[in-house]
């Protein structure tokens, strides 16, 4: 994982299907943490500290140069950014780093305008921001999730003057990729 300038020095994960009793669910969230297990063992090794976020607030990070951020990015916004927000002006100096995962592809409508959304100018002065397309899999959705997403899309196709964002949004829903 290389990125000119920058070291990875903590990570993120979110387990898309954890609370599902579905044995296809629970198979695909034991491979998510073998592969997240591996990841952490090799950031480890390489120096890095991982914190998770319930633990975060206890630590203090102002004690480390750099302070990456890692979410998801659903429903036009990045989860639990503001604790990262809120401790920013104790950050002073810091090499700061936002990130967050989602289904859409970079180029989805809305994807950079939640981003912009998500800080204030000063504050992406002083932040990196990162946005890593992820998957989009209906089959290994929680039935909820997948029952909202489906709603979503519904809602989407029923609308009368339809704009194209609207229209490539109901493309890119439409199925897994």
């Amino acid at each position: 994982y290389a990125l000119p300038g920058l070291s990875v020095t903590g990570v993120f994960q979110h387990f898309a299907a954890a609370d599902s009793e579905d044995d296809g669910d629970i198979a695909y969230t034991q491979e998510q943490h073998a592969l997240f297990a591996r990841t952490l063992d090799a950031l480890r090794a390489a120096g890095a500290d991982c914190v998770p976020l319930g633990a975060a607030g206890r630590r203090d990070l102002a004690a480390y140069d750099a302070i990456v951020f890692g979410s998801w990015l659903c429903a036009g916004g990045v989860s639990k950014l503001a604790w990262f927000r809120r401790r920013l002006p104790g950050w002073q100096g810091k090499k700061l780093v936002a990130f967050c995962v989602g289904a859409s592809p970079s180029e989805s409508p809305g994807v950079q305008a939640a981003l912009e959304k998500s800080f204030t100018q000063t504050e992406r002065a002083r932040v990196q921001v990162f946005y890593c397309p992820g998957g989009f899999c209906y089959e290994k959705m929680p039935a909820v999730s997948r029952a909202m997403m489906k709603l979503f899309l519904r809602s989407l196709r029923a609308r009368k003057d339809k704009t194209p964002e609207d229209e490539a949004v109901i493309r890119m829903i439409s199925s897994s990729y």
